[in-house]
């Protein structure tokens, strides 16, 4: 008699909030559309970035001089060398794109939290990554941390062919890329889940990321504890982020 496998669960940790100062250290082009950038300083001293979908709210001036805040995922950290990278789209009219494309070595900024992360376990039989432009920092994030031996499918949204770019994953990878929302609902309808434990993670604009939490919960019947969606921002709003909840289901 086979004895079934113990359920995942995700572990939140917390962190101190705390604001550190940096300045950037190196800008680096990825294609046309994003660009990587690093920042140095001693405050990341004590930095911890602890789940590959982390937030920290980034604090920069705009060219009027008004203070901005917006959500950014920690794309890759360095703790020896105390540098911090991001990931920026460069087109939009966004404050962050504009800062983005004007910035410069030495440029100081400020960085708060993480506030905490959500630790989802990489030994899932499978996992589903989904997302637009906005998710591709996570999601190369985790295809980068995932094991050799993991199952995982990918299913992107770029409007464009400019936001397209190579994935690298020690886990067997094919990407699938879509060029309009209604392809990428269409194929989260018809997906046939792997058998075994899986989780599913999403992440994009905010009436996308409401269509595919229904698709995956009344279609697909996936447990909400073994999944996530987030809204990491909503066409004509800046600064939005949001995690989507229960209320959202109906």
């Amino acid at each position: 008699m086979s004895t079934p496998s113990p359920q995942r669960r995700v572990q939140r940790v917390r962190h101190e909030l705390r604001r550190r100062e940096v300045q950037v250290v190196r800008i680096e082009q990825l294609g046309n559309a994003f660009a990587s950038i690093t920042f140095h300083g001693e405050d990341l001293a004590d930095f911890h970035s602890a789940a590959f979908d982390d937030h920290i709210k980034f604090i920069f001036e705009d060219g009027a001089g008004n203070l901005v805040k917006r959500d950014y995922t920690p794309r890759r950290f360095d703790p020896a060398r105390r540098e911090l990278t991001l990931e920026f789209t460069l087109h939009g009219n966004g404050s962050a794109c504009t800062w983005a494309r004007r910035a410069t070595l030495g440029l100081p900024v400020s960085i708060g939290g993480p506030r905490g992360s959500l630790i989802i376990p990489m030994d899932y039989d499978w996992h589903l990554l989904i997302g637009d432009a906005s998710a591709l920092p996570a999601i190369s994030r985790r295809l980068e941390e995932l094991p050799a031996k993991s199952q995982v499918q990918v299913m992107l949204l770029a409007n464009t062919s400019t936001d397209r770019r190579t994935l690298s994953s020690a886990a067997p990878l094919q990407p699938r890329w879509f060029d309009s929302a209604e392809t990428l609902l269409a194929a989260v309808a018809a997906l046939q889940f792997p058998t075994g434990e899986g989780f599913a993670w999403a992440a994009g604009e905010a009436s996308l990321m409401k269509d595919i939490r229904r698709l995956l919960i009344n279609t697909h019947g996936q447990p909400k504890e073994a999944m996530r969606v987030a809204a990491y921002w909503r066409q004509g709003a800046e600064g939005f982020h949001e995690e989507l909840t229960e209320l959202d289901d109906q």
